[in-house]
């Protein structure tokens, strides 16, 4: 990590768990405040895992247009969007837009699609896996030829799922490209598409011998096309759940309706001195960047203790 370690920390909430705008922002300011180096969304339309969600899912990419404005430095992003839930052209439209508003903080994060029961319950088509992935190719296909196309060029993209023709490619993104984040554990396809498309390749909640057999499929598929490996950011995304003392991390455990001998197991959890050292484990396993997953929304004051207590014990 870089001097600043805390800038590799990135927060990453869940809001189809029960999150509205509001909340949403004060996280984002609080987290931006303290130096956090990004705010992520899922983009997700259904609760998972019981609760009733209230009030309701909120639009990632909605939610973003509003941070961009009302944020000034932090960088915004989904992990990840759906392929499913957008057209490509759309959706390169508006990823545009949210990055010109935000000023060039914007990333996207791009995936096939899994949750079928939200398919469902909101009319979204949910293809075979294999035609989800066919989707995802092509729409990262597409919104990056749309973004990289001159401007006064037309852009055609002439068969599969998505046909384009003579589009002016507008507009254009306001930092030239948005940096693409591709995450998984597909051992094929995933690493393939990271090594084409993406900026970052992510693995999301899983230890890291995996998260070392999958980065390294990945660094072979780039080698495979000629492009060099450590052009691309290795990130991982891990649930955090700390407290200053035992008695404050089990508060928050039993908050977020989980255990704390399995958090320990899974994230970056315990007392500060417990997740720093995870962090550093991951650094060493080669994570660059990690996604915190911050499960209670209304609990500000723990993003202040993980920029105060966790963060300076990875310089």
């Amino acid at each position: 990590m870089p001097t600043d370690p805390i800038s590799q920390l990135r927060i990453f909430t869940e809001p189809q768990q029960g999150a509205s705008y509001a909340d949403l922002l004060a996280v984002a300011q609080r987290a931006e405040s303290l130096g956090f180096g990004a705010f992520f969304r899922s983009d997700h339309y259904l609760v998972m895992g019981g609760g009733d969600g209230l009030p309701g899912p909120t639009d990632a990419w909605v939610t973003l247009a509003g941070l961009a404005r009302e944020t000034s430095t932090i960088r915004l992003g989904t992990l990840v969007t759906s392929a499913t839930f957008r057209l490509p052209g759309p959706l390169a439209i508006s990823v545009a837009q949210v990055d010109e508003m935000s000023g060039g903080r914007v990333e996207l994060g791009l995936g096939a699609g899994w949750y079928q029961t939200e398919h469902e319950a909101y009319g979204i088509a949910f293809p075979p896996l294999g035609e989800r992935f066919d989707r995802l190719e092509e729409q990262l296909e597409i919104i990056t030829g749309l973004w990289s196309s001159p401007v006064g060029d037309t852009f055609d993209s002439p068969g599969g799922h998505y046909p384009v023709t003579a589009s002016p490619a507008l507009p254009k993104p306001a930092q030239g490209s948005v940096p693409i984040v591709i995450g998984g554990g597909g051992p094929k396809r995933t690493p393939a598409l990271a090594a084409r498309f993406a900026s970052e390749f992510n693995t999301p909640f899983v230890d890291r011998e995996f998260f070392a057999t999958q980065t390294g499929r990945v660094r072979d598929a780039c080698t495979a096309i000629g492009r060099d490996p450590g052009e691309l950011t290795y990130s991982a995304a891990l649930v955090v759940c700390c407290g200053s003392d035992e008695a404050e991390f089990a508060r928050r455990a039993a908050n977020i309706g989980r255990e704390p001998a399995e958090l320990r197991q899974n994230g970056v959890a315990g007392t500060p001195d417990e997740a720093a050292a995870t962090l550093r484990a991951w650094r060493e396993a080669g994570a660059e960047r990690i996604y915190l997953q911050v499960l209670d929304l209304a609990d500000l004051d723990h993003l202040d203790l993980v920029a105060a207590e966790v963060a300076p014990l990875l310089a």
